[in-house]
């Protein structure tokens, strides 16, 4: 796949959130990212009442320009990035009582928001 002129850039989004794989290196509005690896899925499963709702931590490489920076995120807290906030906003699919999530069907969302 390529660039087309007039077309739509890949990895484009309208609501804010960039989305990426596994591997899939995606531009969050400053830096570019690349999701490497799920260390930690322990959300509650879809329809299961849970004491806890659990948490999602994604090993990433934050691409900065002149240098890359490996980070650990965790779903829904915002980390210190260059001039601004990176964080990890959504992870599809929900997770199930029924089986395990194979790594390449993980969805990742990302949003920046820079510095004023």
């Amino acid at each position: 796949m390529g660039h087309t002129d007039g077309g739509e850039a890949p990895h484009e989004h309208t609501d804010g959130i960039a989305r990426a794989k596994l591997g899939q290196k995606v531009f969050v509005d400053g830096p570019h990212v690349t999701p490497l690896a799920v260390l930690e899925d322990s959300r509650c499963p879809a329809k299961v009442q849970c004491v806890w709702a659990g948490r999602v931590k994604l090993s990433v490489r934050i691409h900065l320009g002149s240098r890359d920076e490996d980070r650990e995120v965790i779903l829904r807290q915002p980390v210190h990035v260059a001039d601004g906030s990176f964080e990890l906003v959504e992870v599809a699919p929900a997770k199930t009582t029924e089986a395990v999530i194979p790594p390449g069907n993980y969805r990742f969302g990302f949003r920046f928001m820079g510095g004023l």
